[in-house]
């Protein structure tokens, strides 16, 4: 099984990728951090990134949710960002990485669970706004940033998905192959 990684900034168009090739056959992986968010928030707890725990509940979130597509048979499979998303979202808080954190991308890196190319799904050069989703055009940027660098510090090859239409990025991934 290959699992490949969509990555980028918040509102670059990952899941409207993700659904596109979710329809083309391909196994998908969701999003952890928007589901804790929302989930938190229906609890009441408006802005859960502001609580440094709130990176081990992606963190886990994550973990069972890449264990669970694991035993899937699919050839290959698209995850909606990873755990080193979710590292490139505490540098980008200021957060240090917890120790849940440091396991689990140890545990990811040891076993070799993703292909070592990542798609960097780029921004669309706006951002909409959603109660999850309280970022800038700039923030954007500077985020997006840091989870290239992220990436490659973690000896992944960045494939770079630039902006446009749905199915010119799901055919520019589908070249990638």
């Amino acid at each position: 099984m290959k699992r490949f990684i969509l990555t980028g900034t918040p509102g670059a168009g990952k899941t409207v990728l993700l659904r596109q090739l979710e329809r083309d056959g391909f196994g998908v992986v969701e999003e952890a951090a928007t589901d804790v968010i929302a989930l938190e928030q229906a609890q009441g707890i408006a802005e859960p990134w502001t609580d440094p725990g709130f990176i081990d509940h992606v963190v886990e979130l994550q973990r069972r949710r890449q264990r669970r597509a694991a035993a899937l048979a699919d050839e290959i499979q698209f995850h909606d960002r990873s755990v080193f998303c979710t590292a490139a979202l505490a540098d980008y808080l200021g957060y240090p990485a917890s120790p849940a954190l440091t396991r689990e991308l140890a545990y990811l890196a040891q076993e070799a669970v993703f292909e070592r190319r990542v798609f960097l799904v780029r921004s669309l050069g706006f951002v909409a706004p959603t109660a999850a989703r309280r970022i800038t055009q700039d923030q954007a940027v500077r985020f997006e940033a840091i989870h290239e660098r992220t990436y490659r510090d973690h000896g992944f090859e960045i494939v770079s998905i630039a902006a446009g239409g749905v199915l010119d990025r799901v055919a520019e991934i589908r070249r990638a192959l």
